[in-house]
């Protein structure tokens, strides 16, 4: 059974996602306890530049927030990560008011780290960034 997060559903639990337009709507644990998010994102004015375009890092904030998400779903409640280290890969552009939609998952979960992934994808399912991050993370103490 996935760990409870629909509180965190929409803007990921920070508000700053929102105002940028993601929409955390799915989650839930595959094969192996691996985590997953979904979503979809419409950047808003504050996610881009003033002629149009996402900005760069916003990429990144979405992106971090997907794995965060999917790493979270993963875990037992009271157990958290950290982000380690974040590579992005940009494609092609996306511009303000662009329906995008956003998966993130857990590609390996260890005792110690996490190592996952996350698309953001057009609707018609062209590839626009990727990005993939390893998590520290903290677990309850077994006895």
């Amino acid at each position: 059974m996935p760990r409870n997060m629909d509180r965190w559903l929409g803007d990921g639990g920070m508000p700053l996602l929102g105002e940028l337009g993601l929409d955390l709507d799915r989650y839930g644990v595959g094969d192996g306890g691996l985590g997953w998010v979904e979503g979809t994102w419409v950047p808003t004015e504050r996610a881009c530049n003033p002629n149009g375009p996402v900005q760069g890092g916003v990429f990144g904030a979405v992106v971090d927030a997907a794995m965060t998400f999917a790493t979270l779903a993963s875990l037992d409640r009271g157990e958290s990560g950290s982000l380690l280290d974040m590579n992005m890969q940009y494609l092609r552009g996306a511009r303000h008011g662009q329906e995008l939609h956003v998966r993130g998952e857990v590609t390996r979960l260890g005792r110690a780290v996490a190592f996952a992934r996350a698309a953001v994808t057009d609707t018609e399912g062209r590839l626009i960034v990727e990005g993939t991050g390893t998590n520290m993370l903290r677990r309850q103490k077994t006895e």
